[in-house]
């Protein structure tokens, strides 16, 4: 694989979803990312197409790789797929996308929406998402493109709402993401 050490978990409530995870190799950076898209069953799932197309096309026919830059191609290419509806489509993308050099470990991450979880020395840390999804904005701003070198042993979690907003346990609550990172970090020492 690209990453010798992985996991994905993708437990969909549906046959189809609006969730989506999405890999591309580029020289020694691989690109990886986990999308929510707006929209449940088939309507989540059409928007999830046309946001990995849009992915597809800004790295492999635009060559772009920096993920701040992916995010704003993304959404303009997104953008132009939905003016051609003759609807008013207000759907749109939440996003984590990592690009890391496998051979320096350099890590350049940006989100939309989805922030980066990292574990480093026993410490869970935070990279806060762009506070804006892919698609529709009022007054878009540039997608920030974060930047850290990543340690033999680190943890990185890229992930969507989905699994912080199941319900469960013996009250049937939310398991809500301060849980959620606990368990995180209390597992982040063993294999993958």
């Amino acid at each position: 694989t690209n990453l010798a050490q992985n996991f994905v978990l993708y437990a969909p409530k549906d046959i189809i979803a609006g969730d989506f995870y999405w890999m591309e190799k580029v020289g020694s950076r691989v690109l990886v990312a986990v999308a929510d898209c707006t929209g449940h069953g088939v309507p989540g799932a059409l928007v999830s197409v046309v946001c990995s197309n849009a992915l597809n096309r800004t790295v492999l026919e635009f060559g772009i790789t920096e993920p701040g830059k992916i995010l704003d191609k993304t959404s303009e290419l997104v953008l132009e797929a939905f003016s051609k509806s003759d609807k008013d489509v207000n759907d749109g993308m939440d996003i984590s996308l990592a690009s890391i050099d496998t051979e320096t470990f350099d890590l350049q991450w940006a989100g939309a929406n989805n922030p980066l979880w990292y574990v480093s020395s026993g410490e869970l840390h935070e990279i806060a998402a762009h506070k804006q999804p892919i698609g529709k904005v009022e007054q878009p701003t540039p997608f920030v493109t974060h930047s850290l070198k990543l340690n033999k042993g680190d943890v990185m979690y890229l992930f969507t709402d989905g699994y912080a907003d199941q319900f469960g346990g013996a009250k049937g609550k939310k398991i809500k993401y301060k849980p959620l990172k606990k368990m995180l970090l209390d597992n982040a020492h063993l294999s993958m």
